[in-house]
């Protein structure tokens, strides 16, 4: 005997939400583990913030105060094009600036050939940057060798 539903059997849809489980937590082992070092000038209240998301999202995150967050950029290949405020390093990956969460945790599943993910500047409305105000804006991917980094993710203003 065969129980139908309207979009199909119940079968069918029990085993597409159990594939949607196991995906899910494949996905979430990928960065469970992740610890995220973040070095930011001492001052700084949005990379503090930036942090206290990830934070909320799972990451375990390290700071890393200095006054020499230039020297941390030019160490691991960040540019002034895709630099922002904090630089960020996690399973080999560099994140620069207010990427979102939900982008590292595609990343670290994902793990692209990629040197990391930036969102040059500082857009209102990314994570730490909460001001009210809402920017669209690009997480971009880059890499070592090729300095025109590609659209890894998009936030647009409805």
């Amino acid at each position: 005997m065969k129980i139908l539903t309207a979009n199909g059997s119940l079968r069918k849809r029990a085993r597409s939400a159990l594939v949607g489980m196991l995906l899910a937590l494949l996905a979430t082992s990928a960065w469970a583990e992740a610890v995220i070092e973040v070095y930011q000038d001492p001052n700084c209240g949005c990379c503090s913030a930036w942090a206290e998301h990830l934070e909320a999202e799972g990451f375990e995150v390290r700071q890393h105060r200095t006054t020499d967050i230039r020297s941390v950029k030019v160490e691991h290949g960040v540019t002034p094009e895709i630099a922002s405020c904090h630089t960020a390093l996690v399973e080999g990956y560099v994140i620069e600036g207010h990427v979102p969460a939900a982008d590292i945790k595609r990343l670290l599943a994902e793990k692209p050939d990629v040197a990391g993910l930036t969102v040059p500047g500082m857009p209102h409305g990314t994570p730490g940057m909460e001001t009210g105000r809402h920017d669209d804006y690009a997480v971009l991917a880059w890499r070592h060798d090729d300095r025109t980094p590609a659209i890894f993710n998009e936030y647009t203003v409805d």
